[in-house]
């Protein structure tokens, strides 16, 4: 696979050539079904990388790797340069502070209001105790998704485009330095899918952050990519901009956007 020179929008002189995410010869096997087949991938710091994919493909499996909720079977997964798998209990928490996971569902706790959702994370992950601090924080975090309006509502009273701009926010409170987004825009309406993938390019350009895009919605991809990896039988196919690869000679490579606008 051949890798395309892209400048990106988060790019900048010193940052350019900064792998933040190392991926090589990467293969994950569950029974006998080979998910991940010595798949690799650079991800340099401040770009939007998008992977395409059928379901099935292992895509969520290679982000589970990159956080260490999965060990490889073979290959090395390297993040800031260290290697995922060699991370002791302690390294691989210090890790996860740095590295932010928004699921489908938003994953937001039931129980708590929207305040006490942004909280948590402040108080049980970084220890804050300052108040004042604490509240700001979860202000300016909501405010930036457009929330501030819902801080007292709960989980319950949400729309779904609303529970997953708060799942968003709860992820992005502790400032992380690379988001994972696992199918961000999964059983959203067209607008509302459009909103949450402008504001993933809203919290690139705010908080400077890499991100790893998990998705199979076409304009989620048009929106997001700086660059987008197409993963096909557990194997990437095809890296390039959007454009490339939806006007590629390949026909299988073409044949993932039969749907994109």
């Amino acid at each position: 696979m051949e890798e395309t020179a892209i400048k990106y929008k988060g790019e900048t002189q010193a940052s350019k050539q900064e792998v933040v995410v190392d991926i090589e010869h990467l293969s994950k096997s569950f029974g006998s079904k080979e998910v991940l087949k010595d798949i690799s991938l650079k991800i340099k710091r401040g770009e939007n990388v998008v992977v395409l994919g059928k379901s099935g493909e292992g895509k969520s499996v290679t982000i589970q790797c990159i956080v260490g909720l999965l060990t490889p079977d073979s290959g090395t997964v390297k993040v800031f340069g260290e290697e995922v798998a060699e991370m002791s209990n302690e390294e691989l928490k210090e890790l996860r502070t740095k590295v932010g996971f928004l699921f489908q569902s938003g994953a937001l706790y039931d129980s708590m209001t929207v305040r006490e959702n942004m909280e948590f994370p402040l108080t049980r992950v970084l220890k804050m105790k300052d108040q004042a601090e604490i509240d700001k924080r979860v202000e300016e975090v909501l405010d930036a998704v457009g929330l501030l309006e819902a801080i007292d509502k709960m989980p319950s009273d949400l729309s779904g485009g609303m529970r997953k701009r708060a799942g968003l926010a709860r992820t992005m409170i502790v400032r992380p330095e690379i988001m994972l987004y696992d199918e961000p825009t999964t059983g959203l309406d067209p607008i509302t899918s459009r909103e949450i993938s402008e504001l993933i390019l809203q919290v690139q350009k705010k908080y400077k952050t890499t991100s790893i895009i998990i998705t199979h919605d076409m304009d989620c991809a048009k929106i997001t990519a700086d660059r987008v990896v197409i993963m096909d039988d557990g194997e990437y196919i095809a890296e390039g901009s959007f454009d490339e690869l939806k006007n590629s000679k390949d026909k299988l490579v073409r044949s993932f956007f039969n749907e994109a606008a």
